[in-house]
């Protein structure tokens, strides 16, 4: 049975799994890894300030990589806020991260939010090899907002198929937290009020579908999170799995609300991209 609730006990015991390729981390050359920062990851020509600014992504990553995986980290911040960072948890486990800003609203609408995850994504598959890392083994993930955008490039093909790649191409996709109803941003944009459920082409839900790539829902105590965040990811789970798909997964962090839930999702996370690593 593929539906799980996982205690905060059991959580924290097993810490962290590292993969196979594996090395020692820190940040900047220190201790065999190093980080490269702000490489822009759209041409510059056509973009206005804003998206020269904010269409950067940090690659941190062992020296000596050599076909490791890989995992595009989306920060959230309600597509309103928020900046790239390499996760804590993710140093020194043997993965190479990118780290991606995108553009945000109110500046930009959330389709411009997806198109900039997208080309952040696009762009990892075309260069990672040469960061030491395979296009084989590229996972995507991210918190709150960034559980939605990796839900939406990875189910709804149009985003990446804009960039030349198969969203099947992505070894796995795990959401934290992620809205799998349309944004509350998009949402608010049409009008339509927070507490107002809407399920169109910017939902995940909306793009269900049996050949996406490997999932993995995780959210926080139902109690806890946001607005109905727990329900939304199960009915997800459901209907991946009413819809055929062979390999989705839904874990409830029992005692974490949804800024607490991060931490102890990612030794899930880091498991996940070791069973899914060809």
């Amino acid at each position: 049975m593929n539906y799980r609730i996982l205690s905060a006990a059991f959580l924290i015991l097993p810490c962290i799994l590292p993969l196979t390729a594996v090395a020692q981390q820190d940040a900047s050359a220190v201790d065999g890894y190093e980080t490269i920062a702000d490489i822009p990851y759209r041409e510059p020509q056509g973009l206005d300030e804003y998206a020269v600014e904010r269409c950067r992504l940090d690659v941190y990553r062992p020296q000596q990589a050599n076909n490791a995986a890989t995992v595009v980290w989306f920060h959230g911040g309600g597509l309103t806020g928020g900046n790239k960072s390499i996760p804590q948890a993710l140093r020194e486990r043997g993965v190479i991260v990118v780290a991606v800003n995108y553009r945000l609203s109110p500046k930009v609408k959330v389709e411009v939010c997806l198109e900039d995850a997208a080309a952040a994504v696009a762009w990892t598959f075309h260069n990672i090899d040469q960061h030491g890392g395979s296009a084989e083994r590229v996972f995507v993930s991210g918190h709150s907002a960034g559980g939605y955008l990796t839900s939406m490039i990875g189910l709804d093909k149009r985003w990446l198929a804009a960039f030349d790649i198969d969203a099947d191409q992505i070894a796995g996709l795990i959401p934290f937290s992620g809205h799998t109803i349309t944004h509350f941003t998009a949402r608010k944009e049409k009008g339509v009020g927070a507490k107002q459920p809407v399920v169109d082409q910017l939902a995940p839900l909306f793009h269900v579908r049996a050949d996406a790539p490997p999932l993995l829902l995780i959210t926080g105590d139902r109690q806890l999170e946001m607005l109905g965040r727990y329900e939304e990811n199960a009915y997800m789970w459901r209907m991946m799995l009413v819809a055929g798909h062979p390999a989705s997964m839904l874990y409830e962090l029992d005692g974490f609300n949804h800024g607490q839930m991060a931490e102890p999702a990612f030794p899930l996370l880091l498991r996940f991209m070791q069973q899914h690593s060809k």
